[in-house]
């Protein structure tokens, strides 16, 4: 099988590329290189006779086009978007035009393609969201996200997001296209870009600057160790059934707070800093974010039902495995850092 991924130089689609030609798929690899892609995060798969790059945007329909005339994929996933909820606040526009109009671009192609091949059935366009489009869940723990919760975005992201699912959604309906969707929970790991909050940790405590946490850090998080994301993505790939929408969650739900407190008791033991005192002491709580969704939480019952797929790792391994990854991989982050934004404080409203 050969697949197109779609930002597959980016965090999650790297991931998902590196573990696909690990398992014998083609790969073609879509990405516009914008500021948060890194083609080092497929270094090791580069030199593969199954793997190809296209530079290319979803906003270019041209280019879209000649791509699957080129490649001819069995299958697409399609994980290239803008993701930064505080960036989406500064500037929803790049939002719009690539969450939304780019999504638009890619399963206009896509049918093009699919039509002219004659409608293969064992064509796939898989639509990889998050669950940040069903909005904010009480302090509960019996309540939680289902692939049946109704929308509710609250942030610029999380609304050109839920506007891409129900793009895909009425394609598949209203064209027929053969899609799948999956809405995962906040995926973390290895080739993190460094502005998210587990890399920032890390980073600032490294360089001993202040870790900043939102608000009080009451706010809830379900993690997803990246790996088992690409694999649960492969999975449903294969096995989901035609238009059915899977959530994939970690089931590791924890406060910033208390990730926080993780990472610097993993960072005590793996670095310690030179003064003996714990990385605790740069915790420094700053002005919450406008619209902070309060908590999210994913049931996985379906994809562990029906397509017997559950984690593999706890959030303290998975978060073990990451500090060591950032530090044993220096060179590459370092090269990030003076990307623009990375290292500001984003998101103010203002």
């Amino acid at each position: 099988m050969k697949i197109l991924v779609t930002g597959g130089a980016g965090f999650i689609g790297s991931a998902v590329v590196r573990l696909a030609i690990g398992r014998g798929y083609e790969v073609v690899n879509l990405d516009a290189l914008t500021y948060a892609a890194c083609l080092d995060n497929v270094a090791e798969v580069a030199g593969c006779d199954r793997y190809a790059f296209e530079q290319a945007d979803i906003r270019d329909r041209a280019a879209l086009d000649r791509v699957f005339a080129v490649h001819a994929p069995d299958a697409v996933m399609h994980l290239a978007a803008e993701s930064h909820v505080d960036r989406s606040i500064d500037g929803p526009g790049d939002f719009i035009e690539t969450n939304i109009s780019g999504t638009f671009n890619m399963l206009e192609a896509a049918r093009k393609y699919w039509l002219e091949a004659g409608r293969p059935e064992g064509f796939r366009f898989h639509h990889i969201s998050t669950d940040e489009v069903y909005g904010s869940l009480p302090d509960d723990p019996e309540v939680l996200f289902t692939e049946e919760t109704g929308y509710d975005p609250r942030s610029p992201y999380s609304a050109s997001k839920a506007a891409s699912d129900h793009l895909v959604r009425a394609w598949g309906e209203t064209y027929g296209l053969p899609v799948l969707l999956t809405n995962c929970s906040n995926n973390y790991g290895p080739f993190h870009f460094p502005e998210k909050l587990i890399p920032v940790v890390i980073l600032n405590a490294l360089a001993g600057k202040p870790l900043p946490i939102y608000g009080d850090g009451s706010n809830v998080r379900d993690w997803l160790y990246v790996e088992d994301h690409a694999d649960a993505l492969l999975v449903v790939l294969a096995k989901g059934a035609v238009g059915r929408c899977y959530n994939i969650g970690g089931e590791n739900e924890r406060s910033n707070l208390e990730l926080v407190k993780t990472l610097c008791a993993i960072l005590d033991e793996k670095r310690p800093r030179a003064d003996g005192v714990s990385y605790q002491n740069q915790i420094s709580f700053v002005t919450d974010r406008p619209g902070h969704d309060a908590r999210y939480a994913i049931d996985p019952s379906r994809i562990r039902n029906e397509l017997d797929w559950r984690p593999s790792v706890t959030v303290e391994e998975g978060l073990a495995r990451t500090v060591q990854w950032y530090l044993d991989h220096e060179p590459w982050w370092r090269a990030l850092q003076n990307r623009d934004g990375v290292g500001q404080r984003l998101g103010r409203g203002t």
